[in-house]
C-alpha cells in the first residue's frame, strides 16, 4: 500500500489510489474509483464508484463525490460542498442510468457549502465562492458567487482577482503571470 488510510476509513476493493494520498477518519472510498497521487481526502468523505480524481486534489471534510464527477489535477473541494448527479431525483424512481457527468478543470477551487448541479462543467482555475449554487457551465478563470451563481470577475492561477486594463491585460500580484481577456475568454500569456 503506497497511500495512507486512517483505521476508521473504508477502502473497498477495486479502487485505484495513487502514491502519497491520505484518506482520513470515517471516509469511504467505493469500488472502481480512481484517486491520483498526493491527494488529501478529509474526514467523512464519500467517493462513489467511477469517480476520477487527478493528482494533488484536496477534498475537505464532509464532501460526497458522486458517480459522474471527474476532477482534474490540483482541484480544491471546500468543506461540505455538494455535487449532485441527477437533475430530477425521486426516492421511488431509480435513475442510476441517468447520472449526469460533471467535470472540474485543473486548478479549480470550490468554496465551502457550494452546490454544483450535475451536468455543468467548471473550467480550469475557476473559483466558486462559498455557498454558491452552480446551475450552468463555468468558464476557465471565472470568479462566481451567489444563488444562482453569477460571474463577478476573473481569477489567476494563484487565486487572486484579476483587474484587466483597457488592452485586456492583467497581472497576478503574487506570481506576476500575465493574462489576456479577449472576447470573454481568459488565457495566461506569460
Amino acid at each position: 500500500m503506497n497511500y495512507f488510510a486512517h483505521e476508521t476509513a473504508v477502502v473497498d476493493q477495486g479502487c485505484q489510489i495513487g502514491e502519497g494520498t491520505k484518506i482520513w477518519h470515517f471516509s469511504h472510498i467505493m469500488p472502481n474509483c480512481e484517486i491520483g497521487e498526493r491527494c488529501n481526502i478529509g474526514q467523512n468523505v464519500v467517493v462513489s464508484p467511477g469517480v476520477k480524481l487527478g493528482n494533488n486534489v484536496k477534498v475537505q471534510n464532509n464532501v460526497s463525490i458522486y458517480t459522474g464527477v471527474v476532477c482534474e489535477d490540483d482541484v480544491f473541494l471546500g468543506p461540505s460542498m455538494v455535487f449532485t448527479n441527477v437533475t430530477n431525483p425521486r426516492s421511488a424512481v431509480n435513475r442510476r442510468e441517468q447520472y449526469a457527468e460533471t467535470k472540474v478543470g485543473k486548478g479549480a477551487s470550490i468554496g465551502a457549502n457550494a452546490t454544483i448541479v450535475c451536468g455543468h462543467d467548471i473550467g480550469e482555475f475557476a473559483f466558486i465562492g462559498a455557498g454558491s449554487v452552480v446551475t450552468k457551465t463555468i468558464p476557465a478563470f471565472a470568479l462566481v458567487v451567489g444563488n444562482p451563481a453569477r460571474q463577478i470577475g476573473w481569477m489567476s492561477e494563484y487565486g487572486h482577482r484579476l483587474e484587466f486594463n483597457a488592452e485586456g491585460h492583467a497581472v497576478c500580484p503574487e506570481s506576476q503571470q500575465i493574462y489576456l481577456l479577449d472576447q470573454g475568454i481568459v488565457t495566461r500569456i506569460k
